[in-house]
């Protein structure tokens, strides 16, 4: 083939082939990047047909640049070889000998490098996609493991603090019992008024000192296990105690750990913990008896003020176990009329008539026999079991009451004793009228007591309850007065008819030189009855003590001297007690 002179016009050819293959694939460049790359082909294509030899590798290349461009569809193979076939030589005016055998062989060449890069392409991309298959296979089985682990540092950690939770802590407890350890020992810990904190500086706040509290607890006692039960309750476990001066130990390294001052979302906090500890032999004992007992030792540190820890005694814990079991048998009890009244009579110093009679509870219990009123009576107030106690001895005494004869006169006035919550519920005035209603009780002849502290009290309902009371004619007495606030002065303004001076008052009388306690007693009286209010003293026991109450002024007197509680009836009818005339 002789070598010929061309006017070569690719850019014409090159937007021609452009112009057939656009639309047949997505092509990422533009419409003049696509044409500078076909017109580098087109002068390559224009290369193969005058090279000599006939080089077919050229037509090759090209065919895997098309496809190498993503011009890779069907469609876009045969525009190519209809505008090579068509324009190739003309547009670029090109003159070959054997042109036409020339174009065929270079037609194929090109078909069979687009349709090896085809394949290859196609190949490379299964390949990717298996590979993309098996690393989203390995990430998921990954994820899935990791979500499976993340699932267990959920189910045995918390995830506010990252330690140990309850279930993890009870686990490792069961695990050192059952490992066959002499001894181990728990440590309970609470903070000491952290809804404070809560409330005062907001739950994020509170977080935020929980996860300084852990860290530091943590830090402090690495080497035991140190776990959060939830709330602001935290636990430690010690393996392998030798006794209780070890468990002591971490409980005042935890108690120092919690007590520094940590700087929370830019607040200072400073906090105590409480701590109930117990370290006992692991013989015998199981992780439940375990928590059960360090909670009960961490209430005992909470009772005593808090910033302390209390260990486990035993003793204490079958009393309070058996208050417990007393205090929740008081509905079944007042259900079953276990309970029942004893009188004490309040006697006049001045002529011996029963004046009136304090009405006292008792429990005839079926197991542990008759129970005098400090056995349950303040568990009932703990628990406010009080109410509907305190409930029935007010209707009771009120309904006994009302059968007690006159002898010489009115017949005595019922005296009951009225606790502080009964005090503060809104309905004790219909309660009290509709008692007097039903039992037929005249106003005048119900006293309620009311201990010192609670009348002091700046709370107005429950005086605003007393004053109505008063209007209706019911008496309002102060009981054990003299062990509280003694503010005489401020029961001018309250609706009180008589005053019950304290035993302890009383006592002194007995002793030779009692000439101070005689004074004061002297001074409450004169004061009392500055005030219109009569005088009871408390505690008398002997015929002197009631002679020198008769001799200072003092009102009634009650006390085993006069007579020890007991069914009313013999108080109604005994013979008054002789009194000496005062001169």
């Amino acid at each position: 083939m002789g070598d010929h002179p061309t006017r070569c016009r690719p850019g014409v050819f090159a937007r021609a082939w452009a112009k057939a293959v656009s639309g047949t694939s997505y092509l990422p460049m533009t419409q003049t990047q696509l044409e500078e790359m076909l017109q580098r082909l087109t002068e390559r294509l224009a290369q193969a047909l005058r090279a000599e030899p006939f080089d077919l590798r050229i037509g090759q290349q090209v065919g895997a640049e098309l496809v190498q461009a993503h011009i890779a569809s069907a469609e876009g193979l045969g525009r190519t070889v209809e505008v090579i076939q068509l324009r190739l030589v003309r547009d670029l005016d090109l003159v070959v000998d054997d042109v036409e055998d020339r174009m065929a062989r270079l037609l194929a060449t090109v078909a069979t490098g687009y349709a090896r890069a085809l394949r290859d392409r196609t190949l490379d991309e299964q390949e990717s996609i298996r590979r993309a298959a098996m690393m989203a296979r390995a990430q998921a089985e990954r994820a899935l493991r990791d979500s499976e682990a993340r699932f267990r540092h959920q189910a045995t950690h918390d995830p506010l603090t990252g330690l140990p939770n309850r279930t993890l802590f009870t686990e490792r407890l069961a695990a050192a019992i059952n490992r066959g350890a002499d001894r181990v020992g728990v440590c309970f810990l609470d903070l000491d008024r952290f809804k404070v904190v809560n409330d005062s500086l907001g739950h994020q706040v509170g977080d935020s000192l929980l996860v300084a509290v852990a860290q530091r607890l943590h830090e402090a006692l690495g080497e035991h296990l140190v776990a959060r039960l939830g709330g602001d309750e935290f636990v430690i476990l010690i393996e392998r105690t030798t006794g209780t001066a070890d468990a002591v130990q971490v409980a005042e390294a935890a108690l120092a750990a919690v007590r520094e001052p940590a700087l929370v979302d830019g607040h200072e906090l400073t906090v105590s913990a409480s701590v109930g500890i117990v370290e006992r032999p692991v013989a015998g004992t199981s992780p439940m008896e375990l928590m059960r007992a360090a909670d009960s030792t961490l209430h005992w540190a909470k009772a005593a003020g808090g910033a302390r820890w209390s260990l486990f005694d035993a003793d204490r814990n079958r009393r309070d176990l058996a208050r417990y079991a007393l205090s929740a048998a008081i509905p079944a009890a007042l259900d079953r009329g276990e309970f029942y009244l004893d009188y004490q009579p309040l006697t006049s110093l001045r002529d011996g008539r029963v004046l009136g009679m304090e009405a006292l509870v008792r429990w005839r219990h079926p197991e542990l026999g008759v129970l005098r009123p400090d056995s349950f009576i303040p568990l009932a107030e703990e628990t406010g079991l009080i109410v509907p106690l305190g409930s029935w001895v007010l209707a009771e005494a009120c309904r006994e009451a009302g059968t007690w004869p006159a002898t010489d006169g009115d017949a005595p006035f019922v005296s009951v004793n009225l606790a502080v919550r009964q005090l503060h519920r809104a309905d004790l005035v219909p309660e009290v009228r509709g008692v007097l209603g039903r039992t037929g009780l005249p106003p005048r002849r119900l006293q309620l007591e009311i201990t010192e502290s609670t009348m002091m009290s700046t709370v107005v309902e429950p005086v605003r309850a007393l004053r109505v009371l008063g209007d209706l004619g019911v008496r309002v007495a102060i009981d054990d007065f003299g062990t509280g606030y003694c503010n005489l002065a401020y029961l001018r303004d309250l609706p009180v008819d008589e005053l019950k001076v304290a035993g302890e008052f009383v006592t002194g009388l007995r002793a030779p030189d009692s000439g101070t306690d005689e004074r004061i007693l002297a001074s409450l009286v004169s004061l009392a009855h500055a005030l219109d209010l009569t005088v009871t003293a408390e505690g008398v026991e002997t015929a002197d003590q009631a002679d020198r109450l008769r001799a200072i002024g003092c009102d009634a007197g009650q006390g085993w001297h006069f007579g020890r509680p007991g069914p009313a009836a013999p108080h109604l009818g005994r013979v008054p007690v002789h009194v000496e005339a005062v001169s």
